[in-house]
């Protein structure tokens, strides 16, 4: 069942654009007649032109929206001087309602533009069908007609003129939610590397649980890439790295670590290297972002560790890697446990439990109850000691900065972090990140 209609009169000639009212009312009216476009929310896209008032953007519209709001539907007309503009304000609209199924009305020239916008703007999240709008100049009518033939696909050029477009429109939206906020831990030598914990302020992001820095996209989640590669750009500005020279780790819950410069494996939860300039991260949402710092053979790296790959020891494939390839010496290395779901908050059923009571009893609290709490990063401290990583180089929840403390538990600070564990499916991510400094 279509959820939502756009229609899209973007493109609409000056002629058109001035007698619109009467257009407007047609497109409703075929509408009407199509028995298989049923929608209890309408957008249309107009072009403002430049050094139009934005204000009274429906007042002229007013006698087609009274004839379409007796059919109790909502109706709402977005003016934007660029289509960027006009369906990213569209798709805060369908977010805000939680809408993902929608109808597209548009002039057939408009289609394979249209769709590049939406594969950039949207993510599998939302299911689009078009439909062909045809213009009758000399009546001045439009006409919902059946799919044309598809043609061409859109020229190469086009389509990077439309990823600009978007970019430009990206950058010059406000940061939500305060400043950017970088976590950093007096462990990890600043003169010799570059190092941070994101928060969740400062970015573009603006579906509530991934409001505003959100720096991970996925087909199950409503941020696109786009604006996580924004929220990325604005991060590499004030971290000062650069973001064309950034390797996330390819999560996969598991121990496999990727050796920059040797065939990147298609999973891994770790990742190393020796080379200066080129930036390092992990994600988390609950799960472990782990740092790791040799300032003596000066290498780095980042682990993803959740409560499946400290059971792996994710962590420890990280420092053996860091050993073998680099010939570090396990006693120089330095670990830092960034932002991640503590103790206080985290559950597992029994079963997983058992796993983590094995390794140290104080890992879990309540062990005969059917949903334990679990110490993930009591675990992981346990493991890496175990494994020649000094006490004293190891910074979690039980050693923390004077002036700051680096491992937060996600869940207890929502004006801080991201959480899946409190916020359900949709939920944003933060990051760990390193790198060595030129």
């Amino acid at each position: 069942m279509v959820e939502a209609v756009l229609i899209d009169l973007f493109s609409l000639p000056a002629n058109s654009q001035s007698n619109i009212q009467g257009l407007l009312h047609n497109t409703l009216e075929a509408i009407e007649k199509r028995s298989s476009i049923h929608a209890p929310c309408v957008y249309v896209m107009c072009c403002q032109r430049q050094g139009s008032e934005r204000k009274g953007e429906q007042e002229f519209l007013l006698p087609a929206l009274r004839s379409f709001q007796s059919l109790n539907r909502k109706l709402e007309v977005v003016c934007a001087q660029t289509t960027a503009a006009a369906l990213y304000t569209i798709k805060q609209r369908l977010d805000e309602k939680d809408l993902s199924i929608i109808k597209v009305i548009l002039p057939t020239l408009r289609k394979h533009l249209m769709k590049v916008y939406i594969d950039h703007l949207f993510t599998a999240v939302y299911q689009f069908d078009f439909e062909d709008l045809q213009v009758v100049s000399d009546c001045e009518k439009l006409q919902i007609s059946e799919h044309q033939n598809e043609g061409q696909t859109l020229p190469s050029q086009d389509v990077a003129l439309i990823q600009s477009e978007i970019q430009m429109y990206l950058e010059s939206l406000p940061s939500l939610k305060g400043e950017l906020t970088i976590l950093r831990s007096s462990l990890i030598p600043g003169d010799i590397f570059l190092h941070g914990f994101t928060t969740r302020t400062g970015g573009i992001s603006y579906i509530p649980t991934l409001s505003s820095c959100n720096l991970f996209s996925s087909s199950k989640r409503r941020d696109p890439q786009v604006v996580v590669k924004e929220n990325l750009r604005r991060l590499a500005n004030v971290a000062g790295f650069n973001p064309e020279a950034f390797h996330r780790v390819k999560v996969d819950h598991a121990n496999a670590v990727c050796i920059m410069g040797k065939t990147e494996p298609d999973n891994y939860d770790g990742i190393v290297t020796n080379q200066k300039g080129v930036t390092l991260a992990a994600p988390g949402a609950d799960c472990i972002p782990v740092l790791f710092a040799d300032p003596v053979r000066r290498a780095c790296g980042a682990a993803h560790s959740g409560w499946k790959g400290t059971l792996l020891g994710v962590s420890m494939a990280t420092v053996n890697a860091m050993v073998s390839e680099y010939g570090c010496n396990v006693k120089d290395i330095l670990v830092v446990l960034g932002p991640s779901v503590g103790p206080c908050c985290y559950k597992l059923p029994h079963e997983s439990a058992k796993e983590f009571h094995r390794i140290d009893p104080k890992c879990v609290r309540l062990f005969d109850s059917a949903s334990p709490y679990i110490d993930i990063r009591r675990a992981t401290r346990i493991l890496l000691e175990r494994g020649g990583i000094l006490p004293e180089n190891i910074q979690d929840d039980s050693v923390t900065d004077q002036n700051q403390n680096i491992t937060f538990c996600t869940a207890c600070h929502p004006d801080k972090f991201y959480s899946h564990f409190r916020d359900g499916t949709n939920f944003g991510t933060q990051i760990g990140f390193i790198s060595i400094k030129d």
